[in-house]
């Protein structure tokens, strides 16, 4: 019974973080041409469940990989705001196999809303490249825009070279990395306090829908 009212909770702040979307899909204010997605760790204060231990420091943490789209601004002023709910993992998980669980989130919120991501370019860091998520991205009729990551190869990979553009992928410094920067602001996220890891998800959905508004 107590599973279900975490559950039942999650999915109302799931509900207000699609509706924000919506609102600014509403007012046309979403520049859908190019999403950006990273994935961030964050540090465990007192444990808990869906942990892992991360980084050379062996903090124990977890990690949420999300998606961003630019703010249309009339005044120059560059903003972004959250498009898809993030998926989690514990803070040892690779992020590449993480995004093939994002990209539906990512349709299932565009189909529930009605946004067109169709040819939208999807940019993502050398993390993420392989040809599974690269194939999952063209298959949902969207542009993957991800530098080669060449992991030690002492010769360039033979074939033709994948779609990249230098300057689509610099802009994510200054949208996912600025949403990331701004979560960190809330002091109840900057370090997880929760030892249940559905009431922290719960507040970054209500992070991301204040960033959104």
């Amino acid at each position: 019974m107590l599973a279900f009212r975490r559950y039942e909770a999650q999915g109302c702040f799931d509900a207000i973080f699609a509706g924000s979307v919506l609102q600014l899909h509403q007012k046309e204010l979403l520049d859908l041409g190019v999403i950006h997605g990273d994935g961030t760790t964050t540090a465990a204060k007192k444990g808990g469940d869906n942990l892992g231990f991360s980084g050379h420091k062996h903090l124990k943490g977890d990690k949420v990989v999300a998606f961003c789209a630019q703010l249309r601004c009339a005044c120059g002023v560059r903003n972004c705001n959250v498009i898809a709910p993030f998926v989690s993992a514990p803070g040892n998980r690779n992020e590449s196999p993480l995004l093939q669980a994002a990209l539906p989130q990512v349709t299932r919120i565009a189909h529930k809303i009605g946004l067109d991501l169709n040819q939208t370019t999807v940019s993502l860091d050398g993390g993420y490249d392989s040809r599974a998520n690269r194939k999952a991205i063209f298959n949902r009729g969207m542009i993957p825009n991800i530098p080669a990551n060449s992991r030690g190869r002492k010769t360039p990979k033979r074939g033709r070279k994948p779609i990249f553009d230098l300057a689509i992928f610099q802009e994510g410094f200054r949208t996912i990395e600025h949403v990331f920067a701004w979560e960190d602001k809330l002091r109840c996220l900057l370090l997880r306090f929760e030892r249940i890891s559905s009431l922290h998800y719960a507040l970054k959905t209500l992070a991301y829908t204040m960033i959104n508004l």
